[in-house]
């Protein structure tokens, strides 16, 4: 229909490709389109999950155990999406999805994108998500945490220190995180 199977999209989408709203509802009785919910359409009836969660949520991005997932740093399969978004926006509604408010101006620091099974997400880079490993230590089984402090020992020399050091002056306690990272990681 236009171009790739297996696509999600927004009903702007739609709309902007020429759609309007009775071409839409024909396309969806003649299943040349499926609606998966309210703006949301799919062009087979069966559609990548992964991809429904970054069209429908898509200010938000991947952290905690989908990024370490996503990143190559654990094989452990997260329960749901972990998702990082603003201090001051709505509280997400699907039990699938984990949120995890960020202060706004901690929000937009180490974004970067990724193509992971032919979906574009938005992801926080590995020198971001080294930070966050080390903040929420706590939160994560003992061994869970090994395992990636383990694989970042073992990618060391991509890890960007100059970009790590720019980020950990954005944290109120970044000397001790880069303290911990020291002894941990290097």
């Amino acid at each position: 229909m236009f171009g790739a199977k297996n696509m999600i999209y927004k009903y702007g989408e739609l709309k902007d490709k020429g759609l309007d709203n009775y071409n839409i509802s024909k396309k969806v009785e003649n299943k040349e389109l499926y609606k998966i919910e309210k703006g949301l359409y799919s062009d087979t009836e069966k559609y990548n999950h992964l991809e429904y969660i970054v069209k429908k949520y898509s200010n938000t991005i991947f952290t905690s155990e989908s990024a370490f997932f996503y990143l190559g740093l654990t094989d452990v399969i997260p329960n749901k999406y972990f998702l990082a978004t603003p201090n001051n926006v709505s509280k997400i509604k699907n039990e699938k999805v984990e949120q995890i408010f960020m202060a706004n101006h901690l929000f937009e620091i180490g974004k970067s994108q990724v193509n992971y099974n032919n979906v574009q997400i938005n992801i926080y880079n590995k020198e971001r998500m080294l930070i966050e490993l080390i903040r929420n230590k706590n939160t994560f089984a003992f061994d869970y945490y090994k395992e990636i402090i383990n694989n970042y020992r073992e990618i060391v020399d991509e890890i960007d220190m100059s970009l790590l050091a720019d980020y950990l002056e954005c944290f109120a306690n970044g000397k001790n995180i880069f303290e911990i990272i020291h002894r941990e990681v290097f």
